[in-house]
């Protein structure tokens, strides 16, 4: 199937400092375009996958599961591994718990941690039918483009398949057992309107990661796909600084760019 406009994967080939960005549940790399842009703008070298059944027609996530977006997103990081010095992870809701677990997996492989509005539960009270009904019902609607900002639009599915929403579930309860072994600096941004992904699992994940050097901040003015909305800059901007205060080089780059 065609890469749907806009929702192909990203590669820059900047310095010696990378990121790592992993897009969320039934949405693509458009979600974090512009992110991934001002990244690469300040000389990062930065890798955006396409994970595995996203980015072309729900029906082929039907096809996938949770092994096959975290096998992507390991690959893309152990690329980076190999050509930079410092890696760091971001990641927004699904991709937040993406970058859970390879935080949990790689330990200090990687530097530091963004994330964006991460999943750590499927709230659905109707959650626990899943294993029987994702043989009966094919999908239920969509949850793209939760966005406060007028004109500003994902691109994702309008279909959530419920053999996906199953595996994630699955997925979820397993990093969720995983958070303690999370020890990297942490910048948690997440949105108190959000109607994707509900601010209890940012506490959540907040309150069991072993993480000492952890920063939270409230997106007041976003919705769930803060990355195309209000305080998209903000979150550009803070997580760059992030970088920059734990890379040596990049902060030293910054500070000369900006004199």
């Amino acid at each position: 199937m065609p890469v749907l406009p806009g929702a192909e994967p990203f590669r820059h080939e900047g310095g010696e400092v990378g990121v790592l960005l992993c897009h969320g549940f039934t949405g693509s790399p458009q979600s974090l375009r512009p992110w991934a842009d001002y990244l690469a703008g300040r000389g990062l070298t930065v890798s955006l996958p396409l994970l595995p059944g996203h980015g072309t027609r729900w029906q082929d996530m039907q096809l996938t599961g949770w092994q096959d977006w975290y096998a992507e997103v390991d690959r893309a990081l152990r690329e980076l591994l190999e050509r930079c010095t410092q890696v760091f992870v971001f990641g927004l809701s699904m991709g937040g718990a993406l970058t859970l677990r390879l935080a949990a997996k790689h330990g200090d492989a990687i530097s530091g941690i963004v994330l964006v509005n991460p999943a750590n539960k499927v709230h659905d009270p109707l959650a626990p039918l899943l294993p029987v009904a994702q043989h009966f019902i094919r999908s239920t609607p969509g949850i793209a483009s939760d966005i406060a900002k007028p004109g500003s639009v994902e691109v994702g599915y309008d279909r959530v398949p419920t053999r996906a929403a199953h595996s994630l579930r699955k997925f979820l309860q397993l990093v969720d057992a995983e958070l303690p072994q999370v020890t990297q600096p942490l910048l948690l941004l997440h949105s108190p309107q959000d109607h994707v992904v509900p601010p209890v699992d940012s506490a959540r994940v907040l309150a069991r990661v072993s993480s000492t050097d952890v920063t939270e901040t409230l997106l007041e003015q976003s919705y769930h796909v803060a990355t195309l909305d209000h305080d998209a800059e903000r979150i550009f901007a803070d997580s760059f600084a992030f970088v920059g205060r734990l890379a040596e080089s990049v902060g030293r780059e910054g500070a000369e760019a900006g004199g």
